[in-house]
């Protein structure tokens, strides 16, 4: 990170308290998406309703998951949304949901225009304590510092004049102004309920289902993240939702320090500057104006968000049989925005992505099974030491010394692993 400034708190976390909220959160912690878009030329909105909700069998409630995990299709203004219930996130079983759900509006021409929305909601339904306010500030710090690297990758317009849609639905104006570093969290919030500039529920990231105990600790945790642009990729999608996950954890990790601050006086100004010029209300029907969006502010956007990536780069390492940083850093180079204006169609558009998060359980053969299952059942424990567990190990599945210790640095990549004296045995950590 360039320039790391922190505002000074009395309410740090420890290192003990920091390891327990992010266990915590990353067990608890749904992320619900809410989709609209718009029916193809010439269909009935009511009728694409119908088709959809007939499609797409929502289950009614937010308790049960149903076929497609689809909540409920309701009326909106551009056409119809589609609530998608939170749940854990888990990269593969997300990417086949969301593509179910999406070859399904692709087959009846949904249309994600510029009036058209994606909101994602992250909410803790499982947690039974109230959230230390600080991973909040730090959460919400966090995404004023890098609001127009995170709108960047998320835009999805199909023009270079109008890379994104309006600002009025998504609008950073009040998130720029506001500060943990003078306000607390629960002042903030009473801040954007009042505003007369934008309506509380309009806000890039909408606080109004936060609630705060007296102490003003978190409870209940429920956010909004309102500026990804309305789009047709399933695997965009997935890689999002472990973008806000990991901002959330990043965020605890930061709280051991203090609250981040924004940066420096000019490139924060120089960040409002570009986030003005590619969110307006200055565009054709309910675009953005992004025609001051040159190459080299597009370069700038590009090295603000691998500088975010790679900050956040440690929590990614926590999730499971995951390759949402691979897709974040195609988008980042290539947003789905570019590649419509390149003329990819979403079909194509969405290949490109499945590419990145393509898997092959790191190229695991045979033997590596074999070597992974004698491990987890602990069928060669009792050895001595370490390098006779090794003799023994080679020996037993006709290895060389040398592919032995190749197939296992495989398996601590995937699995983490260490010696355990007391079995006499190689273990996995994980």
């Amino acid at each position: 990170m360039k320039d790391p400034i922190l505002f000074r708190r009395t309410d740090t976390l420890s290192l003990e308290m920091a390891a327990y909220w992010k266990d915590l959160l990353y067990r608890v912690v749904k992320v619900g998406v809410e989709l609209e878009v718009a029916p193809r030329k010439g269909m009935k909105r009511p009728l694409f309703e119908d088709t959809i909700r007939h499609s797409l069998t929502p289950s009614g409630s937010v308790a049960r998951l149903g076929e497609n995990g689809v909540w409920d299709v309701q009326t909106e203004h551009c056409g119809v949304e589609i609530r998608v219930i939170g749940r854990h996130p888990y990269f593969p079983a997300l990417q086949v949901q969301y593509k179910t759900i999406m070859d399904v509006l692709i087959q009846q021409g949904a249309r994600p225009r510029a009036t058209c929305g994606l909101h994602y909601h992250l909410l803790a339904p499982g947690l039974a304590e109230p959230m230390p306010e600080i991973i909040v500030a730090n959460l919400w710090n966090l995404t004023r510092r890098y609001a127009p690297e995170l709108k960047f990758i998320a835009s999805a317009g199909e023009s270079r004049g109008s890379l994104c849609r309006r600002r009025n639905h998504n609008s950073h104006l009040e998130m720029m102004r506001r500060s943990p570093g003078s306000q607390s969290m629960a002042s903030i919030q009473s801040a954007l309920k009042e505003s007369r500039i934008v309506p509380e529920h309009q806000n890039f990231l909408n606080l109004e289902h936060l609630g705060f105990t007296e102490a003003e600790d978190i409870f209940p945790f429920h956010l909004e993240f309102r500026y990804p642009d309305a789009h047709l990729s399933a695997t965009a999608i997935t890689a999002t939702t472990f973008l806000f996950l990991a901002m959330l954890l990043k965020a605890v990790d930061l709280s051991r320090y203090g609250v981040i601050h924004v940066g420096k006086i000019q490139p924060w100004q120089r960040k409002r500057e570009i986030m003005n010029l590619l969110s307006n209300n200055d565009g054709c029907l309910a675009t953005s104006d992004t025609r001051g969006i040159s190459d080299d502010v597009i370069e700038e956007l590009r090295q603000g968000a691998y500088e975010l990536l790679d900050l956040l780069a440690p929590a990614f390492s926590r999730f499971e049989n995951n390759s949402a940083l691979d897709v974040l850093l195609f988008l980042t180079e290539t947003p789905i925005s570019l590649m419509r204006c390149a003329g990819y169609d979403w079909p194509q558009i969405e290949n490109f992505l499945t590419e990145r998060a393509a898997t092959n359980e790191m190229g695991l053969d045979q033997t590596d099974k074999h070597l992974m299952q004698r491990i987890e059942l602990g069928e060669w424990a009792g050895q001595p030491s370490i390098s006779a567990w090794q003799w023994h190990a080679a020996r037993e599945l006709f290895l060389t010394p040398a592919d032995l210790e190749r197939r296992l640095e495989k398996l601590q990549q995937l699995r983490g692993l260490r010696w355990d004296g007391r079995q006499g045995s190689m273990v996995f950590t994980s």
